[in-house]
């Protein structure tokens, strides 16, 4: 029989980049050597003693910066404790094979993207986001500090608290695999060379050469979705006409926005599709060309991607569940 789960607060948290290093290089000693000699190596050898003292001074921040992150995990853990339910810490690489149906409020200790990959999988259970370090995090999804913790869970616990709803993006394969965006959606080839698709958008359709697409949420319109329309803007102003703005698109909106990026005029391609909303019932729809490296990936994380070649078509929609943030 599998252990069976009691109600819950779940605990998020991230490796720092002092953990990362010691998990390549095995011990600090080996790691501050790592850094400083690729240091000195791409000075000059009349700076690479200033360049050792950079490589130094860097890795001191990165032990510092994690003796914080620490230090901030264990107050939070402590300040839960007590409030009725276990505290189950969760470590990122985990996130996507928790069971969250018996937790009661997520809290994720920063940075902002630890709240964007949690809210994928946490569904419409509460999330709280701690900001570690405000002098290091931009702190847009950590509303709350160190000290904050306590009071602000007992008060989800009992529903007292205020939260900010946010629309996800769902994307469904024609073999039934799916995934969920906070952010955005990218489409095309994992590698730098053109991805080919068919793109359906009401009762439209246009054959593609472009460096993919991308599927943007209210939350994720800053983002991705904003430097698409800066390039154009850029480019418009060049060539003397009018700027325009990125949209501002609110992050409970029902719906999505979706641009093509780089798309290439040819003798088997077109270039009128090149951006859109999805809204209820009107869904977009990519049909790979793509013999290989075709790919889909949510909120930057490309290491976690479902195959889109020949053969799949992707329909892209507003997800069922919106996540919500505690503010």
């Amino acid at each position: 029989m599998g252990t069976k789960m009691s109600p819950n607060i779940a605990l998020v948290t991230t490796p720092t980049r002092l953990a990362g290093l010691l998990a390549k290089f095995g011990t600090k000693g080996s790691a501050r050597f790592r850094i400083q000699s690729a240091r000195s190596t791409y000075l000059s050898e009349n700076a690479s003693a200033a360049a050792v003292v950079d490589a130094d001074a860097d890795f001191e921040e990165y032990v510092d910066e994690d003796q914080h992150y620490a230090a901030a995990v264990k107050r939070i853990r402590g300040d839960l404790e007590g409030l009725g339910y276990p505290v189950v810490p969760v470590a990122r690489n985990y996130i996507s094979n928790f069971y969250f149906g018996m937790t009661e409020a997520v809290v994720v200790v920063g940075p902002d993207g630890l709240v964007a990959n949690t809210a994928k999988y946490a569904g419409d259970i509460p999330i709280i986001g701690v900001n570690p370090m405000p002098d290091r995090f931009d702190g847009v999804l950590l509303p709350f500090q160190v000290d904050d913790i306590r009071k602000i869970v007992r008060q989800t616990l009992a529903g007292r608290s205020s939260v900010r709803r946010v629309t996800l993006g769902d994307v469904t394969l024609s073999d039934g695999q799916s995934m969920l965006a906070f952010n955005d959606f990218f489409i095309g080839r994992s590698s730098h060379v053109s991805s080919r698709y068919i793109l359906y958008s009401g009762n439209q359709s246009e054959t593609h050469s472009s460096s993919g697409v991308i599927v943007s949420t209210g939350a994720g319109s800053t983002g991705w979705l904003s430097s698409v329309y800066h390039m154009t803007c850029g480019v418009g102003r060049t060539l003397g006409h009018q700027s325009i703005s990125p949209p501002k698109i609110p992050w409970d909106t029902d719906a999505l926005c979706w641009v093509v990026r780089e798309p290439f005029l040819s003798r088997s391609s077109q270039v009128e599709m090149v951006m859109g909303e999805i809204r209820d019932g009107i869904p977009l729809r990519l049909e790979s060309l793509m013999t290989e490296g075709g790919v889909i990936f949510s909120d930057g994380i490309e290491s976690d991607y479902l195959v889109f070649n020949s053969g799949t078509i992707a329909e892209f929609q507003i997800a069922k569940t919106q996540s919500k943030l505690v503010v």
